[in-house]
């Protein structure tokens, strides 16, 4: 999940990474952010995609966000969105606090 905010980091202009964590009513809330160019529509509707990259072939699995998706939503019961205009896009992972009962 931190590599596609990194990837940010190799943008031509200056780039700032913000990393945050609090706890809240209802669990634990981690942000990462950055001051990039943005995150297009149509790529923050794919991103948890499996197999779904923005990079050329052969540079990525497009496997990251799934996995990661399938880690903080499947497993744990939390949530994982991508909130994103030009010069702010923020991946916010939240945690229950307690975890959900077993099926």
């Amino acid at each position: 999940m931190i590599c596609l905010e990194v990837h940010a980091c190799c943008s031509p202009r200056s780039v700032a990474l913000r990393v945050s964590t609090r706890v809240d009513e209802n669990g634990v809330v981690v942000e990462i952010g950055d001051t990039g160019p943005g995150m297009p529509k149509e790529v923050q509707a794919r991103a948890f995609e499996p197999f779904y990259t923005t990079k050329d072939v052969g540079k990525g699995t497009g496997l990251g966000l799934d996995i990661s998706r399938r880690i903080i939503v499947d497993r744990h019961g939390g949530e994982i969105t991508i909130e994103s205009r030009p010069g702010e896009t923020v991946i916010r992972v939240r945690l229950p606090l307690r975890p959900p009962p077993a099926p």
